[in-house]
């Protein structure tokens, strides 16, 4: 399953709290970005890797010295203006029907093995899909300040999705067009999809693939990672 890789990556991260965007921000001896990187630029499946930084983005190029087949192109006001920009940029050169992966800036602790699974559930498929994790917890819809409960809502049915989201060219670039065109904004690109009359597929992902948006999410993810290289370390390989 060959494909061509977007990060959308202008947003300026406001509820991270910090002088940087989260995307940059330091975990372990790399930073955010990086390990959200990772597991493309070691699949020998991804053709290109596309983002789409700020114009005014100062922290980038640093950074670009040490990922020369990372391509940037100017983002937009909005992720569904990156993704639409990083999309027109590669128009010259894929086909309607080349796939197109869609990952988080700030999900740094996604699995080759998710990858994996995301290639093989969508192999096939004529539109595409994304990962996601059915919702275990009770829902409560609140309101008022301070807040309080005004129902529990049923979660029969009801998924948390997340990144990498996966689309075929023909049916991202238009739908995003579509979307953009009649000034609604989709919040993801299967919500892009949906409003243009596809139904993408669920896969099922680790529950761990966390989206850092604040600081605290940023010490989870760097537990995770420690806890898996702690994990390599101590798991017995055999010989040969």
């Amino acid at each position: 399953m060959r494909y061509h890789l977007i990060i959308p990556a202008a947003g300026s991260g406001r509820r991270f709290a910090a002088s940087m965007p989260k995307q940059y921000a330091t975990l372990g001896s790399s930073t955010v970005i990086e390990y959200a990187m990772a597991p493309f630029e070691a699949d020998v499946d991804c053709a290109s890797i596309t983002i789409a930084i700020s114009a005014d983005d100062e922290l980038w190029p640093a950074l670009a010295v040490r990922h020369p087949g990372v391509t940037s192109v100017t983002g937009g006001e909005q992720r569904a203006h990156s993704v639409r920009n990083a999309l027109r940029s590669l128009a010259s050169h894929v086909r309607a029907d080349d796939w197109v992966f869609v990952h988080d800036a700030a999900r740094p602790c996604f699995t080759g093995a998710d990858l994996a699974k995301l290639k093989y559930a969508l192999g096939d498929h004529a539109v595409g899909g994304l990962l996601a994790v059915p919702l275990a917890d009770t829902l409560k819809r609140g309101g008022g300040d301070p807040a309080q409960v005004l129902e529990t809502l049923d979660r029969e049915g009801l998924w948390r999705a997340a990144t990498p989201q996966v689309f075929r060219f023909g049916v991202l670039l238009p739908a995003l067009n579509a979307a953009l065109e009649s000034q609604r904004v989709p919040t993801d690109e299967a919500q892009a999809a949906e409003w243009a009359g596809h139904k993408p597929r669920l896969v099922t992902g680790r529950a761990d693939n966390i989206k850092v948006t604040t600081q605290d999410d940023l010490a989870l993810a760097t537990a995770i990672l420690a806890a898996r290289e702690s994990l390599i370390r101590t798991t017995p390989h055999e010989d040969g």
